[in-house]
């Protein structure tokens, strides 16, 4: 039986598998409609022609009928191989939980065309072995003068294949960082963070070192960051690393992973500095830059809080007078700043203001980044702090969870049981934006109330005020508050945490 007969008869049985494949492939796979469309054209092409080539050769032209009949099998059979092998990648194996690379598709289906191409021409009666033999002189000519392009399909085999590198990694090669949006035959395309796009010959990526960020293993993305600080060498670097330690950890900033939980380490030490690297782990690396940013904003306010200066080279060229008067200058504008704060404070108002400018001289300056936590409900720390500017939130902890109090603005202060009476904080408190504050501490008051024990009485008056009304304010948000103490409790209070006599 000739090809032609052969074909004649299985003609029928051929579209009827294409055209079932097709309806297959439209139904499981909605994301495919277009090249459905493509398959479903190529499909009624194909039956137009065959339908031609019989009315050729009922017209008495049976060469050329014979010829379209032929082209029209070639085609189908490379139809159903390609419709095949989208069901067979795209719909089977997802369902057995195997995902093939792409290349891998791409290389069967072209090992079926070649296959059916063979086929088909032993039907015709073409000698393979001659042609086999021609093809092979022909395809090493070929083969010596296109080693580079080879060689980049082979790399594309070979990265995809044993999944070094797959679409979607975040890599570094050289000077250049960004994800993998493609990995074709001939190259791997990278995508920046300035939404660049850098072309990658994939048989320099065979025989090259690049990296790929974060572990395979891990199911989120994890990518540690150092962050480098210079601190003079006079703080002690246990204190140091605590300082950092806590600013990344404590501050909630976004992308920044809370476990593993930031490292901070003394990595050298020269010319009286000391060289800190903060290390974080970053869960997007499309932030790397801004998150990196945002640690050292959190970090060197905390460092500014813990009078941990920053180890940066100074360098003065003024006259000694002029240098001077200009810092005599500096101190009164200073001190006059921590005056105003000191009188805006109705906790202070029965000090003379003798007495307010003796405080005003031991107040600390200490700013807070938006996120940090300023103090935690029942820590234990003998000073309170007057904000100047900025905003902070109030929050009860109820084990797990907390309840929102209030927002305090510039001129507020928090903390003063704690200072005056040594009691734990009875909440919470968050910078809501970036926050300048004053500290005073109870050393910083103890000379006062040591001169004048008469004050206590008034202070503890203001306490007790203070208390009562942040005890309505739990109540209007359902909070089970503590009973205030009254006037004559925390006078006591005072009294026993100072060491005033009883009178």
């Amino acid at each position: 039986m000739n090809l032609a007969t052969i074909l004649q008869h299985q003609a029928i049985f051929a579209f009827a598998a294409a055209l079932a494949m097709l309806l297959i492939l439209r139904w499981l796979l909605p994301a495919a409609r277009a090249q459905a469309r493509t398959f479903l054209i190529v499909l009624v092409l194909c039956a137009l022609a065959r339908a031609l080539a019989y009315g050729i050769d009922a017209a008495g032209a049976p060469r050329l009928a014979a010829l379209i009949g032929n082209l029209t099998t070639v085609v189908l059979g490379l139809l159903i191989i390609r419709m095949a092998g989208r069901l067979i990648f795209r719909v089977v194996l997802p369902k057995v939980w195997l995902n093939a690379a792409g290349i891998v598709e791409d290389l069967l289906i072209t090992g079926l065309f070649l296959a059916w191409g063979f086929v088909w021409l032993r039907l015709a009666g073409v000698d393979l072995a001659s042609l086999i033999t021609t093809s092979a002189v022909i395809t090493a000519v070929i083969a010596f003068s296109m080693q580079d392009t080879l060689g980049n399909i082979l790399g594309g085999v070979m990265l995809q294949l044993d999944n070094s590198i797959r679409v979607g990694d975040w890599v570094k090669i050289d000077e250049v960082s960004g994800r993998v949006v493609e990995v074709r035959w001939r190259y791997t395309a990278i995508e920046t963070r300035n939404r660049e796009t850098v072309i990658f010959p994939n048989s320099w990526l065979i025989k090259n070192r690049f990296t790929v960020i974060g572990a395979r293993a891990d199911a989120q993305l994890r990518w540690r960051r150092w962050v480098w600080f210079s601190v003079e060498i006079g703080c002690p670097p246990s204190q140091v690393c605590d300082v950092l330690e806590a600013a990344a950890g404590e501050a909630n900033i976004a992308n920044v992973a809370a476990d593993p939980p930031p490292s901070a380490v003394l990595m050298d030490i020269d010319k009286g500095v000391g060289r800190y690297a903060l290390r974080y782990w970053l869960i997007d690396p499309q932030y790397d830059d801004p998150t990196d940013s945002l640690v050292r904003a959190h970090a060197l306010a905390a460092l500014a809080r813990h009078r941990m200066e920053p180890g940066i080279p100074r360098e003065e060229r003024l006259n000694i007078k002029d240098n001077e008067a200009r810092r005599a200058a500096l101190q009164a504008d200073e001190l006059a700043a921590r005056r105003r704060a000191l009188d805006g404070v109705d906790l202070f108002a029965s000090l003379s203001e003798a007495e307010r400018s003796s405080l005003a001289e031991r107040l600390v300056y200490a700013p807070f980044v938006r996120g940090d936590t300023i103090t935690r409900q029942g820590a234990v720390a003998h000073w309170l702090y007057i904000i100047v500017r900025g905003e902070a939130d109030v929050w009860v902890e109820l084990g797990t969870e907390r309840q929102f109090i209030t927002t305090l603005e510039a001129g507020s202060v928090f903390g003063e049981m704690g200072m005056m009476t040594g009691e734990p904080r009875r909440a919470s408190l968050t910078a809501r934006t970036d926050v300048e504050c004053y500290r005073l501490d109870k050393e910083g008051f103890r000379h006062i109330l040591t001169a004048r024990p008469d004050v206590a009485a008034k202070l503890s008056e203001v306490l007790a005020s203070r208390l009562a009304d942040l005890e309505k304010q739990s109540a209007a948000v359902r909070l089970e508050a503590r009973a205030a103490p009254r006037h004559d409790d925390i006078l006591m209070r005072i009294r026993s945490f100072f060491g005033l006599d009883a009178g």
